[in-house]
């Protein structure tokens, strides 16, 4: 980085000179030249750590894990988000969509659909993957003793329910992925909809189905690496390779968005009351369609909460919900062919719902939003990447006594479909 800095200001002193002695040019072109190949060799470099297998073996199974670690201590929050939007849900669709990239994938198998492995490897592959996916869940859910929303029992960290769905979504996807994007697409989108449902049917915090998840996703793929130790090239079939990049490709996208509010700021409801709110959750959609790779236009919609303080010290038992949906403009630069930096302005509508309090109810209201962020992004196939975000976001208040806009900042990530 060092080396990139020094050079940019190379260039713009050796400009200034060849504006007045011509015979610098040449000068100024070699250091154009240098810093170009500073760049290049810095992408290079990245992409090739990129493109090693231990890091796509890990790039989201370990940012899971850890996430679902790091918002532990956030699980009430998420929990509020699903008791204030769906409080009484409860579906068991959940017991069985685990299993329907498994089964999609034998069934298309038995067919004669021509997959990465043949069936002894495949097998084998999805046996090691089963082994260590069951014995990892099994183990932590007997000695952490977390118990689960519902107060049923104390084996809810981690999921297993989402384990083995993304268990199977990683192993169909990894034998049929090369058919057509639309193969892991659907198969993940699965594997999500399983996850979300184990908290929507009260049964799993937040931090218990991404811990899940990303064991799932491990254990797929460190039992497919052992198949490829023991098989090595047989039984396997090689098709075009997906994980070709061109470095100005348009970075369009649709995401998941998931993240922790951190207000920095509060307001007065009146003169005697001052309103503020502690750390909480936001979940929706995101995307943008890009003009160019550099210029794009698109939208979010989220939904959220945060838990309410009254007067510094007085904690609420209702929560602060929010409605969003806000458009503008997004930036992107390709740091290498996948990596990107990223940012956004955005301008929208955010809707609260009537708010009770213990002394007093505010009306629903709603009012005009500002938001900006910045953000890192991997693209970790041709149409699938990972997105980690810091948004900024400046709100009207809930109360028409008070003039003052809340500062909120989000912190997450979202998993993504490049366009």
């Amino acid at each position: 980085m060092k080396k990139i800095v020094l050079c940019i200001v190379s260039i713009y002193s050796f400009a200034l000179l060849s504006a007045q002695n011509p015979a610098n040019n040449l000068i100024a072109e070699k250091k154009d030249s240098l810093c170009i190949s500073v760049t290049n060799n810095f992408s290079r470099r990245l992409d090739r750590f990129s493109s090693s297998r231990f890091y796509q073996m890990t790039y989201i199974g370990v940012p899971l894990v850890v996430g679902g670690l790091i918002v532990k201590s956030e699980d009430d929050h998420f929990r509020s988000l699903r008791n204030d939007y769906l409080p009484r849900f409860s579906r068991h669709a959940d017991d069985y969509m685990q299993y329907a990239p498994a089964a999609i994938m034998l069934g298309m198998k038995a067919a004669g659909v021509q997959s990465r492995s043949s069936w002894g490897r495949m097998l084998v592959s999805d046996a090691f993957s089963a082994i260590l996916m069951g014995s990892t869940v099994n183990t932590l859910k007997r000695t952490t003793h977390v118990e689960r929303p519902d107060g049923s029992n104390k084996h809810s960290f981690p999921s297993g329910h989402t384990a083995t769905a993304f268990m199977t979504a990683t192993m169909f996807n990894k034998e049929y992925g090369h058919k057509s994007p639309w193969v892991g697409v659907g198969a993940y989108g699965m594997a999500t909809a399983t996850g979300l449902m184990r908290m929507a049917n009260n049964k799993h915090w937040l931090s218990d189905v991404l811990t899940g998840a990303g064991i799932g996703i491990l254990s797929t793929e460190i039992g497919y690496y052992l198949a490829d130790l023991i098989f090595k090239e047989k039984g396997m079939n090689r098709f075009t390779n997906e994980d070709m990049f061109e470095r100005l490709d348009k970075p369009s996208f649709v995401s998941l968005y998931l993240g922790l509010n951190i207000p920095l700021s509060g307001y007065d409801i009146d003169e005697q009351t001052e309103f503020s709110t502690s750390s909480g959750s936001a979940a929706g959609m995101e995307g943008a369609y890009f003009f160019n790779p550099y210029i794009g236009a698109g939208g979010r919609f989220t939904v959220s909460n945060t838990s309410i303080i009254v007067n510094k010290d007085q904690a609420e038992s209702n929560t602060f919900d929010a409605i969003s949906v806000c458009g503008g403009s997004y930036f992107s630069y390709p740091l290498s062919s996948r990596w990107l930096v990223g940012s956004k302005l955005l301008g929208g509508y955010v809707y609260y719902p009537q708010l009770k309090l213990t002394d007093r109810t505010n009306s629903a209201r709603g009012g005009f939003s500002l938001g900006s962020g910045v953000s890192l992004t991997f693209k970790a196939k041709e149409h699938y990447g990972i997105r980690f975000f810091l948004d900024y976001n400046l709100l009207p208040s809930h109360s028409r006594n008070s003039i003052e806009y809340m500062n909120m900042l989000t912190l997450g990530s979202s998993f993504m479909i490049t366009l």
